[in-house]
């Protein structure tokens, strides 16, 4: 391959669309330059079909950076992304310069455009230059995981991760349901007679927090409190099993590629908005058949099966191995 290759991702800054760009270009190799799309005034209080083309509708130090000299690999995801990267395609292009463009998630436009479109396959998108994947690409692998695996751990049991989300446009998480999912985790943990590392997300409500952490307390309990460096990976790297809400298709699939155990905590239904839910079920229902996952079930009767042994899922490894030999 040759040498000084550059990607550049291109994202709005939400953190989902930042860790499937970074892991995806990661996974390909080249030094990453991590650009910020942040639309002007008044192109940012509007639906997405009146925002001009290209990096016009950018603000002035968004569009700034913007600029030769030119990658050879975007990595885009987002729909305020997409007219940025065609952009820079073109531009370099007029400078004698061939970039590849890759979408993360469908652009909503002609798939032509880019080199490479790939989506989780429940979004059932087809053409020649689409690759579907079992979920999302992230920045999640063995190697990552192996950077932060602690060397001294307790021996007094197993290790789970609770990984909870919270409100999103398919679900909602309010605080009776918070609690009721708390109590039925813990108690299950405890049959199992095993430790907990719970993370919450920035998409769980204050009011959810406060009901989980009044019962997700003790001294084999840990919820971080988001001071300090965030532990996902590290808690990902510990744990034995993982639980994990159904709200994020990032979330699952980063566990996923944990190689252990990992159990779907359901979530409530945003009311009305069943078809939304329903993509998610998909998915969920693709990761299960595959084995990578299972539900977590609120019987008392339930037990973890810490013998199941999934395989790694490691589909940001796979995108790249086809993106690569475009620069041999």
């Amino acid at each position: 391959m040759p040498p000084n290759r550059l990607t550049w991702t291109v994202t709005e800054g939400a953190v989902g669309m930042v860790a499937q760009t970074v892991g995806l270009a990661e996974a390909v190799g080249f030094p990453i330059d991590q650009k910020t799309v942040s639309l002007a005034r008044p192109w940012r209080w509007l639906p997405a079909r009146y925002w001009p083309k290209g990096i016009f509708g950018l603000d002035p130090d968004s569009r700034a950076t913007f600029a030769p000299p030119w990658p050879d690999l975007v990595i885009s995801c987002g729909r305020k992304s997409v007219g940025p990267a065609l952009a820079v395609k073109r531009a370099a292009f007029k400078d004698g310069k061939r970039v590849r463009l890759v979408a993360i998630q469908n652009p909503r436009m002609s798939l032509r455009d880019f080199d490479m479109v790939t989506t989780p396959e429940h979004d059932r998108l087809s053409g020649e230059n689409v690759v579907s994947t079992l979920g999302a690409v992230h920045r999640v692998n063995q190697a990552v995981l192996a950077r932060y695996r602690p060397e001294d751990r307790p021996s007094d049991g197993p290790i789970l991760m609770v990984s909870i989300g919270g409100d999103s446009g398919a679900y909602n998480l309010p605080p009776d349901a918070a609690e009721r999912m708390a109590r039925s985790v813990r108690a299950a943990a405890e049959r199992l007679g095993a430790r907990l590392l719970v993370t919450a997300s920035r998409r769980t409500s204050a009011a959810a927090e406060a009901a989980l952490r009044t019962v997700l307390s003790g001294p084999r309990i840990t919820f971080w409190d988001g001071s300090g460096e965030n532990p996902y990976f590290r808690y990902l790297a510990t744990a034995d099993a993982i639980l994990a809400t159904g709200d994020s298709v990032n979330m699952v699939s980063e566990a996923c590629s944990a190689g252990k155990p990992v159990y779907l905590l359901d979530m409530p239904v945003r009311p009305g908005r069943g078809g939304a839910a329903r993509k998610f079920d998909a998915f969920h229902d693709s990761m299960i058949a595959a084995g990578y996952l299972r539900r977590f079930d609120e019987a008392p009767s339930f037990r973890f099966d810490l013998s199941w042994a999934p395989p790694p899922l490691d589909e940001s490894a796979r995108v790249a191995a086809l993106i690569r030999p475009w620069f041999t």
